[in-house]
């Protein structure tokens, strides 16, 4: 761990759940608290739960209108740090004083593997300042381990901070990440102690690209979701079908194609309302496209919501639809956590093949698959759903199973802790 400054003294014994009390972790994201990564606020919360203690390194301060409850709690302890103070050029001189080459030829690289991706090396120059910081304030905290959400300039925060202090990482690998840049992906792995992709198609997504040797550092970890509160006592009354769509409005998730599924909803003479949950940089274009289609009646766009009224709409609807596609710079899903909400509320799903969403939407069993863009496809999914109360209950008992079984929060942190354990120094 570098010099060993302030380091945590005897290792305690394992608690019952499998993670050490008074392990020291800390996590580092690009944003935080993010309405759109929830699953990364519960992973830190889990391993609370089990015992450990998490700090929490944001690259960025994220400021949204709407934020969970639980979120409140780690922002306020939160190391949020500024572009440049006192307090980081003094870190910068504790390195360039203790370890001159280590600090030198960290930077530099840093540089050399980034210096092809214009994403890469710009982040690397804009973040190096914070992240020194960052190394030095997880040293003086008596860190053991590091932990970073997505492949890309988390993973190189945490490749830095080992490089200057010795405490070893670890990094989470998702979806866009991963898939669309994979610039010094392999010297990232080859530094971590292990890495995580949530999906196996994601871990042989790696494989292709870093070979067998870099992707033996593999381990895939489901995300999840806590069972007791994903939950509802019957799907609601009425002869109107309740489509619910909850996704950020990019066009990775493909919004415009369960729309167009809707128009044709409506011009066969079907009743229904979709509900739009979620916000992002599409949201003219959509509210312009559900115009031009037709229905406005139809459409009602929420915005983002905080997760107690998120949990009320799940209940509220029918099925739960999310229409993801690979978009034009490479971008695709991981697994997302909205579908495996929605199946634990034991709402049926209508999902895209693609990516690792087979690995959880088994087709005709626990919902059903359409291909990417397949507006027809999505409308006859879910003419079959509102002709049948009884596929519908079918596919949501057989998705809630599946989530309580492969998917569930706790036992995805249970498994990162072990692994956590595994590599401890």
């Amino acid at each position: 761990m570098g010099s060993g400054e302030g380091r945590l003294s005897a290792v305690a014994p394992p608690l019952e759940k499998g993670v050490t009390a008074r392990l020291r972790v800390a996590y580092v994201m690009s944003r935080f608290p993010k309405i759109t990564e929830t699953f990364v606020l519960h992973e830190m919360l889990a391993l609370e739960e089990l015992g450990a203690e998490v700090e929490v390194y944001p690259l960025l301060r994220e400021v949204e209108k709407v934020a969970h409850d639980e979120a409140r709690a780690l922002v306020e302890r939160a190391h949020y740090t500024p572009w440049i103070s006192g307090a980081i050029v003094a870190s910068h001189l504790h390195f360039l004083a203790r370890a001159p080459f280590t600090y030198v030829r960290t930077l530099a690289a840093v540089l050399a593997r980034t210096v092809k991706s214009p994403n890469y090396l710009g982040g690397a120059l804009v973040f190096w300042p914070k992240i020194v910081h960052m190394a030095r304030s997880m040293q003086r905290q008596g860190v053991e381990h590091l932990h970073a959400h997505f492949a890309n300039h988390p993973a190189l925060a945490a490749l830095i901070v080992h490089r200057l202090t010795g405490i070893p990482y670890s990094f989470t690998a998702h979806g866009s990440d991963l898939h669309v840049d994979q610039t010094a992906l392999g010297w990232k792995l080859s530094e971590a102690e292990f890495a995580v992709t949530v999906s196996n198609y994601n871990k042989e997504f790696v494989r292709e690209r870093a070979g067998d040797a870099a992707a033996d550092k593999l381990r895939v970890i489901h995300c999840g979701v806590d069972g007791s509160l994903y939950t509802r006592e019957r799907e609601p009354l009425g002869t109107v079908l309740e489509i619910l769509c909850i996704a950020a409005l990019r066009e990775v998730k493909g919004h415009r194609h369960l729309i167009d599924a809707c128009q044709l909803l409506k011009s066969r003479g079907r009743p229904f309302h979709l509900h739009l949950v979620g916000g992002g940089p599409l949201e003219r274009k959509i509210r312009e496209h559900v115009s031009a289609a037709g229905l406005s009646t139809e459409v009602t766009m929420h915005g983002p919501l905080e997760k107690q009224r998120l949990i009320a709409r799940l209940r509220a609807a029918h099925v739960l639809v999310l229409p993801s596609i690979l978009d034009r710079e490479g971008r695709r899903e991981g697994i997302p956590v909205t579908l495996m909400e929605a199946m634990s509320c034991g709402l049926p799903v209508v999902t895209s093949r693609i990516s690792g969403i087979p690995e959880l939407v088994e087709h005709e069993r626990s919902g059903l698959l359409v291909p990417p863009g397949d507006a027809a496809g999505i409308a006859a999914a879910l003419e079959r759903l509102a002709d049948s109360s009884d596929l519908r209950r079918e596919l949501g008992e057989a998705a809630r199973a599946r989530v309580q079984a492969e998917f569930d929060l706790r036992d995805g942190a249970r498994r990162l802790a072990r692994e956590i354990l595994a590599h401890r120094r």
